[in-house]
């Protein structure tokens, strides 16, 4: 229990009230099945060499697996779990999952489709806010042309400014409809030219409050530097910085690329430097709350109450518009619902698109459970204490 905020993250009878006896098992099972490497690795190659040969299994993934980490195959099908978030006052951030195949109509496809989000969440309290990832937008390729400083042919130039449009058409979006928006970090070898992207917005939208948010990854041992940095810029150039701070997402794929080109790895050296790095992120964008709006995107106990003790100390109320909780849609509700309880400002990521085009995602949140460790255990205790508190209640 907090001794600042009387929140406890062992409150399974808040963290899964909205489930039923019956969705519980569910859960029980699927959980129970994700606490296996063999079976998630087994399964997944499995389930994509399905959905490749087109064997009647879609069905089954929407049912099951699909169906608890993500919103639906639409925006419209996504209503089913806004409506259930909302009424436990936990927002929510449609996430368009679909990963696209790096033409100039799939780049515009997803923007319009983005826009569709911005137009979702104009008004609506419980849809806080937006989110893409750049590479949706621009060719990756590209994108580290420009970071490493190569020159760009006219036509690359021109793709360039196409895509730089494509970003500011959904910065200006959300800008006039009020709706903040997450610029979503990817990897080092692009994050410099996604970064820049990102400042040019934040300079255009940010004047009187945080619209535009960058993402800092902090198992980079350089982060904290970089938001000291741009909080200095933002203060000097008059605007606000908006901030997502998250532990990251290619820590593996990091390490490769950088032991196979021999560059020095960007992740810290231990999980333990990277929390530690994400909690003093946390100390600074609270102690400079005059100029920065941030989002705490984490599923770590510690580093939620820290944020807690770190508002009460500076008498941040819960609800302070400028500081948010997130946690993904299907993991953590444990944190997410006892901090929406306690008045917090929570949001999940609703990953949502066709099944087949969101089976990658679907795969890394089941690799990243199996590889944190801990974590599926910690979700499948979490349930199993829920049941074991159910049976005791009914029997007595």
């Amino acid at each position: 229990m907090n001794t600042v905020t009387n929140v406890s993250f062992e409150d399974t009878a808040i963290a899964f009230y909205s489930k039923s006896d019956a969705e519980l098992y569910k859960l029980y099972l699927l959980f129970k099945m994700m606490n296996s490497n063999f079976l998630v690795k087994t399964g997944g190659t499995l389930l994509n060499t399905a959905l490749d040969l087109h064997l009647p299994v879609k069905f089954i993934i929407k049912k099951t697996v699909f169906n608890h980490f993500c919103g639906g195959e639409t925006i419209e099908e996504s209503e089913r779990a806004i409506r259930e978030l909302s009424q436990y006052n936990i927002g929510t951030i449609l996430d368009y999952s679909v990963e696209g195949e790096g033409d100039e109509k799939s780049f515009n496809a997803t923007r319009d489709e983005l826009l569709r989000t911005v137009d979702k969440a104009k008004g609506h309290k419980l849809i806080p806010f937006s989110v893409f990832k750049v590479t949706g937008l621009v060719d990756i390729n590209l994108l580290e042309k420009v970071q490493t400083r190569q020159e760009l042919t006219a036509e690359e130039r021109a793709a360039f400014e196409r895509g730089r449009d494509r970003v500011n058409a959904i910065c200006q979006r959300c800008f006039e409809s009020n709706v903040p928006v997450f610029i979503d970090a990817e990897e080092s070898w692009i994050q410099e030219t996604i970064d820049n992207l990102t400042y040019e917005m934040m300079a255009l939208y940010n004047k009187e409050r945080a619209i535009v948010y960058n993402t800092y990854q902090m198992y980079r041992h350089d982060r904290l530097e970089v938001i000291q940095r741009d909080y200095a810029n933002a203060v000097k150039d008059g605007y606000y910085l908006g901030a997502k701070l998250v532990r990251g997402a290619y820590m593996e794929k990091e390490r490769r690329r950088a032991q196979a080109e021999g560059y020095p790895d960007p992740i810290n050296p231990t999980k333990e430097a990277s929390d530690e790095l994400f909690d003093d992120a946390l100390r600074f964008c609270v102690a400079h709350i005059d100029r920065i709006y941030f989002c705490a995107g984490t599923h770590n106990e510690q580093s939620s109450y820290l944020l807690m003790e770190l508002m009460a100390e500076h008498n941040i109320a819960p609800g302070d518009a400028r500081v948010y909780f997130s946690q993904l849609y299907g993991m953590s509700d444990n944190l997410s619902y006892n901090l929406a309880k306690a008045g917090y400002n929570v949001a999940k990521y609703v990953p949502y698109g066709p099944v087949e085009a969101v089976m990658p995602y679907l795969l890394r949140r089941a690799n990243e459970n199996t590889a944190i460790a801990g974590q599926s255990s910690r979700e499948f205790n979490l349930i199993k204490k829920e049941m074991e508190r159910r049976k005791l209640a009914k029997q007595r």
